[in-house]
């Protein structure tokens, strides 16, 4: 085999190698996508309700939110995600399989972040809507999602697609307590072929890819939005 055969054979081989790589790694992109979507939609759910609470007028629950966003945005997300996956169990002498304690720990801690962008949004809309509400006697829950909220949502809507892209980016951590997502299968990957630069370096592509394709959509969510409102 002369130089230039050789030479082709190596490139061969090394696009072959870093195409298997990338064949096992793009496996774990189902399972980060499937992790933070869904966790995206409970944190939704939860950052409203905990939004909402804020403006009410008992003091145990908008204290008690103030609380749980004061503690989940000054706590670390590693730290909260071995208190469901280690302690709670512990203290509540129940099993907390991988799957629920992955979507528990992202959706709980994105939830903090969602109420305080919504309560700004809340805060941004004319004062004039809520006495209008209040003064046709509209009770308050349905003022908040049907008449404030969805005004809200325009502003806030940026925020809210960099919140999820967090989410996606935050979901890497989870590898730690076994979720084969992409993280994680970058990790087995480089551990195993005493390779970290192929495995994370491709990694880092499909995260990047999956990025841009939400930011993308939330462009053009947004760009609807205006459109209508002109």
């Amino acid at each position: 085999m002369n130089i230039l055969n050789f030479t082709l054979y190596q490139q061969y081989q090394d696009i072959l190698y870093v195409f298997k790589i990338a064949q096992y790694i793009y496996k774990g992109v189902f399972t980060t996508l499937l992790y933070s979507v869904l966790a995206a939609v409970f944190a939704l759910i939860l950052g409203t309700i905990l939004a909402i609470f804020r403006y009410s007028n008992n003091k145990i629950l908008l204290n008690s939110v103030k609380i749980y966003v004061s503690v989940v945005r000054g706590t670390p997300f590693l730290l909260q995600l071995f208190f469901i996956y280690f302690a709670l169990p512990e203290i509540l002498k129940i099993n907390i399989p991988i799957f629920v304690a992955g979507i528990l720990a992202l959706s709980l801690n994105s939830a903090a972040y969602v109420a305080e962008i919504i309560r700004g949004g809340i805060e941004s809309v004319d004062k004039g809507q809520f006495e209008a509400a209040r003064s046709l006697s509209v009770p308050y829950l349905e003022m908040m999602l049907n008449i404030i909220i969805p005004q809200a949502l325009r502003s806030i809507l940026p925020s809210l697609i960099n919140e999820v892209i967090n989410l996606i980016k935050e979901s890497a951590v989870i590898g730690i307590i076994g979720v084969a997502d992409l993280m994680r299968r970058a990790q087995i990957i480089a551990a195993e072929k005493y390779d970290f630069i192929t495995p994370l370096c491709i990694a880092a592509v499909f995260y990047y890819i999956i990025i841009c394709i939400i930011a993308h959509i939330g462009t053009t969510v947004e760009k609807k939005l205006n459109d209508k409102s002109n």
